[in-house]
């Protein structure tokens, strides 16, 4: 098990590890290996691994995780690249986490001012002002304006990242124009929805996990 982590980590270091990086190996469930650098989040080895952190992310997802993580899970803030480590002789499945400081993430993407949609085997410029929603549907991306409804190439996420503070995700299938927004009301569940300025009035509901977002930006 020790040599194929060893020769794993190895790699990894001669491709990219900062100074400021720490870097936490974990094996089952709990840390094995913590080695601080200058944004130290203080791991000790035996640690159980915690909700919510990139280790846990990566053994869920069995996959290269990327994300920033709150002082809620460590007392610390942290940017985490998490990595996948496996011992095919001994059956060993662990992640190694490379933790930076908050602020180590990629540079802010200029927001754009507009985007291309799909219809009809045409493709359209459209400016983000005229976009009242976006909407994730069936592996889609679905763009809402007055003008009807276009499709784009790009996941919602990737369009989440260039847009201005004019849009707010509410969903994890929907993205709307806070222009647009008509009034945020309660449904016959008692759940936050929003009521959209268009032909329809169009409803669409707030995810209980994005209301405290919504409350924070919105101010109500």
């Amino acid at each position: 098990m020790e040599s194929q982590v060893i020769e794993q980590f190895s790699k990894f270091v001669e491709d990219w590890v900062p100074k400021e990086a720490s870097i936490a190996i974990a094996g089952g469930d709990k840390y094995i290996t913590y080695i601080p650098g200058s944004h130290d989040i203080h791991i000790h080895q035996g640690q159980p691994i915690p909700s919510g952190s990139i280790t846990e992310r990566v053994y869920l997802q069995k996959k290269r995780v990327e994300s920033l993580v709150d002082k809620s899970v460590f007392g610390v803030p942290y940017y985490g690249v998490g990595y996948p480590l496996k011992d095919s002789d001994t059956g060993f499945q662990g992640a190694l986490t490379v933790i930076l400081p908050p602020e180590y993430n990629t540079s802010p993407k200029q927001p754009l001012s507009f985007i291309i949609g799909k219809r009809d085997e045409i493709w359209i410029p459209i400016a983000f002002e005229q976009i009242i929603y976006i909407e994730s549907y069936q592996k889609r991306t679905l763009i809402y304006t007055e003008n009807g409804c276009f499709s784009s190439k790009y996941p919602l996420k990737s369009i989440e990242q260039r847009l201005s503070n004019s849009f707010i995700r509410i969903h994890r299938s929907f993205i709307i124009n806070i222009s647009f927004i008509k009034q945020i009301s309660r449904d016959i569940s008692s759940h936050l929805e929003v009521t959209l300025q268009d032909q329809n009035a169009t409803s669409l509901s707030i995810s209980q996990s994005h209301v405290p977002r919504v409350r924070r930006i919105l101010g109500f």
